[in-house]
């Protein structure tokens, strides 16, 4: 061997012994391959602290994606609409319009359409008033609302006001609905690590109450989307009735046969306010007369002739 190839070869030899000291063998411990001064390698976490990650992380994937797989966007929209409707009837008609709408909600039945508030005040004969509350679908309430203005010309009524406002669930919705399913996930994850995992007893008591957190918060989150997805399924409709009032009829000369009715009375206690008055100042006045006459009589006269 000459001494090219044998300094060729011994080169070779070098850096395989650097390279597996710098690797620290096969034998070398995790602590003996960190490099001076590095920081420690980090600490496990907890598992209430993976649990949380776990949450945090299928959130982040879920609101990513907008609530949808491959994160596609959702175009539909949820709308809660809220109308009412302001009638003026005679008197008369009233309560038969009022029981008539009620009648048609109830025949509608509850999955379309309920009642959540009715009453009515009988102030006089010529006077009362009525209020209705009802949730009801979309679809029956322009069915009603088409119907009502020919309703109200027939009773001989009139409509006085009309009104429609809308309140976009959509974020609310798709928010809480991303919630609720990143919690089933995490419990699903929860009792799979139950099921295969038993571990030592401080974790299964640890798994088990996060496992208690997330049902709650899943009939929390379950009950909330209910509710939003039933206001935008089932519109609200608030329906006033007012009385309209007759110029000729007995309650327009109520005012005037009051005032005749009352006439002695009223003049009575006129009379009576005039006495009470005159007994509270009578003896102000009793004063006020010898105080005018000690300066008439005995005042004045020295007083005019000192002037003199």
């Amino acid at each position: 061997m000459n001494i090219k190839a044998f300094r060729i070869a011994l080169s070779a030899v070098t850096l395989s012994m650097l390279a597996l000291t710098g690797c620290g063998g096969p034998g070398a411990s995790r602590d003996s391959a960190r490099p001076m001064g590095a920081p420690p390698p980090p600490a496990e976490m907890s598992m209430g602290a993976k649990f949380a990650a776990d949450g945090d992380m299928l959130m982040e994937e879920l609101d990513a994606g907008g609530g949808q797989a491959g994160g596609e966007t959702v175009a539909q929209q949820y709308i809660a609409y809220s109308h009412s409707l302001g009638m003026r009837l005679p008197v008369a008609a009233i309560e038969p319009t009022l029981q008539g709408h009620i009648d048609a909600c109830n025949k509608a039945g509850p999955a379309v359409c309920m009642v959540t508030n009715s009453w009515m005040n009988a102030y006089s004969e010529d006077e009362a008033s009525a209020s209705l509350n009802l949730r009801a679908t979309p679809a029956w309430i322009d069915q009603f609302l088409n119907g009502v203005e020919a309703e109200a010309e027939a009773a001989k009524g009139e409509i006085t006001n009309r009104q429609t406002t809308a309140e976009d669930l959509t974020v609310s919705i798709i928010d809480t609905d991303a919630r609720l399913k990143a919690q089933q996930t995490l419990q699903a994850r929860l009792e799979q690590l139950l099921a295969d995992r038993p571990g030592k007893l401080g974790e299964l008591l640890e798994t088990e109450r996060e496992l208690a957190r997330v049902n709650g918060e899943i009939d929390s989150l379950t009950s909330s989307l209910a509710a939003l997805r039933q206001r935008v399924n089932m519109s609200q409709l608030s329906i006033s009735y007012e009385t309209k009032r007759n110029p000729v009829s007995q309650g327009a000369l109520q005012p005037l046969a009051r005032a005749f009715g009352d006439f002695f009375y009223n003049l009575s206690s006129a009379l009576a306010a005039v006495i009470t008055a005159f007994a509270v100042g009578l003896p102000w006045l009793i004063l006020i007369g010898v105080f005018v006459w000690i300066w008439l009589k005995l005042i004045w006269p020295r007083v005019r002739r000192k002037k003199s």
